[in-house]
């Protein structure tokens, strides 16, 4: 079977539903064909006895600057407080944003996390990144995230006990050699935005912007054998298109289009248990302590009870290494001061190519036009993350448009 569309997107990610929604606004017909069963790529939620269980633990930041482009409210979000626990000595501590809750200062300044002076780095790199114009973060001396926190005067007490297993979480590696030009980025994220769960699941996210295409313009189940210009072929048939967005994990799309280069050499293990009750009374993450094989463990009903049918809790806890529930089960009680007994396990998850690597020099903004009508995007080409799917595609549908509609000489976008 042959069929003809202006533009094919492969892969219904959020970098490829970026990308055919604003296509689709722009007047175009756009198809997407997806080899799995659901929008959303990464951003996956089945649901096990009644509880709301992502593909490992992932939240939405509203600090990315992409997430403008989403009906926050449609979401329901729920909430994580802005900060962490930090367990010493078997005694839990907070670490808390201010702003958001200046009754906890006092905890925060008495927190182990190492001296008065590195609390005051701490609040001295978080308004750097913060509040400083991207130009101006951008424009700093690339190193590693270790040497630029150490060079901010951040000593080994507080990076080992929260900036170490905290950033581990996000960035998939713990020896924070990523660039520390995408650290600035994140943190500034962190500081100027919220954490939050879907009352669906992070599934729902993707499934948001699929339903501004229409079901009739998405093809699930649908693995692409090989694109060519003006060409995708499926194990349905044959495509011909004016333009082609490649739009998959970076593994697919360095298969599909030998030009590109790009991996995701980042792996994530999390296990999902259920408490009779949450341990806490605000919804915080839980940081893995220096030496164990959690690098967090947090209740993820505390900020969304929807996650939980009946009032239990559900509790998400993730290293970088692959291990088994059991083999974790001590550690995860003791940092959320729990009986080893009252963990009852629901599922476990490991998640291969769970990101792209972002160690310097960072590579933002890779080109994702190829020439012959051929296109890519995909967190590989800005940051691995939500944002940097998004942001991609975005530009990946700006060089489509520029090709196939492009403005007149006197139309103010020219210029």
């Amino acid at each position: 079977m042959s069929s003809r569309a202006e533009v094919v997107v492969v892969g219904a990610g959020l970098a490829g539903l970026s990308a055919a929604t604003r296509l689709s606004a722009a007047g175009l017909d756009v198809q997407v064909v997806e080899a799995g069963g659901h929008a959303g790529g990464r951003l996956a939620t089945e649901r096990i006895d009644g509880f709301v269980v992502d593909r490992g633990f992932q939240v939405l930041n509203t600090g990315y600057p992409r997430a403008a482009d989403l009906d926050l409210a449609a979401l329901r979000l729920g909430w994580f407080r802005r900060g962490a626990v930090v367990r010493v000595d078997g005694r839990a501590h907070r670490v808390v944003d201010p702003r958001q809750r200046p009754g906890r200062v006092l905890d925060t300044a008495t927190a182990p996390i190492g001296s008065v002076r590195d609390k005051a780095a701490l609040a001295a790199f978080s308004l750097r990144a913060g509040y400083s114009p991207v130009r101006r973060l951008l424009g700093a001396e690339e190193r590693t995230a270790e040497q630029s926190l150490r060079a901010a005067g951040v000593g080994d007490t507080a990076l080992d006990r929260f900036f170490r297993p905290f950033l581990a979480g996000v960035l998939l590696e713990d020896e924070l050699a990523t660039s520390s030009r995408y650290l600035d980025l994140l943190w500034r994220s962190f500081v100027r935005g919220s954490l939050g769960l879907p009352a669906d699941g992070m599934q729902a996210v993707g499934e948001q912007l699929a339903g501004r295409l229409g079901a009739d313009r998405l093809h699930l189940r649908t693995p692409v054998r090989s694109v060519a210009p003006g060409s995708v072929t499926t194990d349905s048939g044959r495509w011909s298109a004016d333009a082609v967005v490649v739009a998959t994990d970076p593994e697919t799309a360095a298969r599909l289009l030998p030009a590109v280069e790009a991996s995701a050499p980042r792996r994530v293990t999390t296990h999902f248990h259920v408490l009779p009750g949450s341990p806490w009374d605000e919804p915080l993450i839980v940081l893995g302590q220096p030496g164990g094989r959690l690098v967090n463990s947090v209740v993820l009903s505390d900020a969304q009870p929807r996650y939980s049918p009946d009032g239990r809790a559900l509790v998400a806890s993730s290293g970088l290494a692959p291990t088994r529930a059991e083999e974790v089960r001590d550690e995860i009680a003791a940092l959320h001061g729990v009986a080893p007994s009252d963990l009852e396990l629901l599922t476990s998850v490991t998640v291969p190519g769970a990101q792209p690597a972002a160690v310097p020099p960072l590579r933002l903004r890779r080109p994702v036009e190829l020439g012959d009508g051929l296109y890519v995007c995909g967190d590989h080409r800005d940051t691995p993350s939500i944002q940097g799917a998004m942001a991609s595609g975005a530009r990946a549908a700006r060089a489509v448009l520029r090709a196939l509609r492009p403005a007149p000489p006197d139309d103010p976008r020219t210029s």
